[in-house]
């Protein structure tokens, strides 16, 4: 494989993910394709659809030319309905139909793999027109896939992978918005700092350190008396900063110590896919 060794933990934590996918979707009937999953306003079917419209968006695939009812509640902004248009495509297709695209798109993204030669610093394009360099599109892309895995095995009572190839990339990305959660918006006070401590099967302790700017940066030391700490295990971390739950259903999972009006604003503010 030509493929960049940087590039080579995302493409394998795709392969994980969606063979994980496939397998889960081989058994179902048609009714269970209809099965709410915790992303909103999604069913089974409409995950699989997002999942198969982000690999035609990494193919280079044109976009397809559709137009959204007005009655989608749960598509309140422009990234939403971007989204929205590969899944409300498919909204209609059965079960033999939806399970043959998708393994048409994996064996042309692995043959895509197999032949990505590209630097991973080169631009490619991102959803809605944006530029991003090629590591982190495949990054994204492995987290988000990941992540609707997550939502299916959720929907169809089949917990698993939480310590995947994928979960690992998806700490890495979640703990990257930690600072900008902490410190711009929960407004962490100045020269404090806010320690994670998550358990389960990705297990990490971080601090996030306000400095006297305010700015927040992420550290692996531990703090000594810091402003507030949360204890809580890792699919609840998830849940949460994915949207997939709010702080009030989850509560009993989630130890907090010190200031309590900075804890809840962290966990109010603790979503960060949008």
């Amino acid at each position: 494989m030509s493929l960049h060794p940087t590039l080579q933990p995302y493409a394998d934590a795709w392969t994980h993910s969606i063979e994980a996918i496939s397998e889960l979707l081989q058994p179902l009937a048609e009714a269970e394709w209809n099965r709410r999953t915790p992303c909103p306003g999604w069913s089974v079917r409409d995950v699989v659809s997002h999942v198969i419209g982000l690999d035609c968006e990494m193919l280079g695939d044109p976009r397809p030319i559709h137009t959204l009812p007005r009655d989608l509640f749960h598509v309140t902004n422009d990234h939403q309905r971007y989204m929205e248009m590969q899944v409300d495509v498919r909204r209609h297709h059965t079960a033999p139909e939806m399970t043959s695209e998708l393994e048409y798109v994996v064996i042309r993204r692995n043959r895509q793999l197999r032949n990505e030669s590209r630097d991973p610093g080169t631009k490619v394009r991102g959803p809605l027109g944006a530029e991003l360099t090629l590591e982190e599109s495949m990054r994204r892309h492995a987290f988000a896939v990941w992540v609707h895995e997550q939502d299916l095995r959720t929907a169809l009572g089949r917990p698993g992978s939480l310590d995947s190839p994928g979960a690992h990339v998806a700490r890495d990305v979640l703990l990257g918005e930690l600072p900008r959660v902490v410190a711009e918006e929960a407004q962490a006070p100045r020269s404090s700092a806010v320690v994670f401590d998550v358990h389960g099967p990705v297990e990490f302790l971080r601090t996030i350190r306000v400095d006297i700017q305010g700015r927040g940066t992420l550290e692996t030391a531990p703090a000594l008396g810091p402003a507030a700490t949360l204890t809580l295990d890792w699919e609840t971390y998830v849940r949460l900063a994915c949207g997939r739950v709010t702080p009030e259903t989850v509560a009993d999972r989630v130890k907090t110590e010190g200031d309590q009006d900075l804890t809840t604003a962290i966990l109010r503010n603790f979503t960060v896919t949008q």
